[in-house]
């Protein structure tokens, strides 16, 4: 009998080692206070001034013959309006379009240089290099494949067309009017070529400041299948680095844009 015994604790033994494994359990979504980073669309939504703006039409609202409350909408809009992606081939052509771009560079570890105070008094402000060394020297480098945020503040004045903008007026001869910041043609290409961004955003109108002719900044960022995220919000409630960001368009096919939902995953206090 404890012969016995014996061989089937030793077949249950072997049987155990050599058990599968058992499968992963579910990859863990980042801990943290998740920060909402879009403007909501609706009637006061900031487009461009030859843009077409936001339009919801009610298609049903109220209580069904079969008694039951239903709602449904239509809506338009441009594609670049709103918070909202700009693909590479936005200005670069055969580049990335919405449907095409990898879901890695839309979510990621992400920085925030901030220029608030050169901006809050020069509208027509560039980021330059020299403010991408100065964040680099108070937080250290900024790895290869980070999404690259710019605060300039210009968020508090949205919906305000007139402050945001530069101007609230309408139509093409609109666009000479336009004032506010944007990014310096030769700091997008030292983030693309020296630190190899994944992505970058910014809370103004475009990624090119207002008074831009020739677009450079995307140019050169559509050229590196980089993908822009513009009219951005609340970047002051993101820290300078540890962050997480997460921006999802709507899946347009051929899409040069579209509206952009992004959110900030803070960093857990520790």
């Amino acid at each position: 009998m404890r012969t016995l015994i014996t061989a089937a604790v030793l077949i249950v033994s072997a049987a155990c080692a050599y058990s599968p494994a058992a499968p992963p359990g579910p990859a863990v979504f980042p801990a943290g206070t998740v920060v909402d980073l879009s403007h909501a669309y609706g009637e006061d939504t900031v487009f461009w001034p030859t843009a077409d703006a936001f339009k919801l039409e009610a298609v049903a609202s109220g209580i069904t013959p079969g008694g039951f409350y239903y709602a449904a909408n239509k809506f338009s809009t441009s594609e670049h309006g709103g918070t909202h992606l700009d693909a590479p081939i936005h200005f670069a052509q055969g580049r990335n379009t919405v449907d095409q771009i990898p879901l890695e560079r839309l979510m990621g570890p992400a920085v925030v240089v901030d220029v608030t105070g050169s901006a809050d008094s020069n509208a027509d402000y560039l980021v330059s290099v020299a403010d991408i060394e100065a964040f680099e020297r108070a937080h250290g480098r900024i790895p290869d494949d980070t999404i690259v945020l710019i605060r300039t503040g210009f968020s508090h004045r949205w919906p305000d067309a007139a402050r945001y903008l530069g101007t609230a007026e309408r139509g093409a001869g609109a666009v000479a009017k336009l004032h506010f910041p944007g990014v310096d043609p030769p700091a997008a290409r030292f983030l693309v070529e020296q630190r190899k961004i994944r992505a970058i955003g910014i809370d103004t109108a475009s990624i090119d400041r207002g008074q831009s002719t020739t677009f450079e900044t995307h140019q050169i960022l559509g050229a590196a299948n980089v993908p822009g995220f513009e009219n951005l919000n609340a970047l002051e409630r993101v820290p300078p680095t540890g962050a997480q960001i997460v921006a999802l368009p709507m899946k347009i096919r051929g899409g040069s844009g579209g509206p952009l939902r992004a959110i900030a995953i803070l960093p857990t206090p520790r």
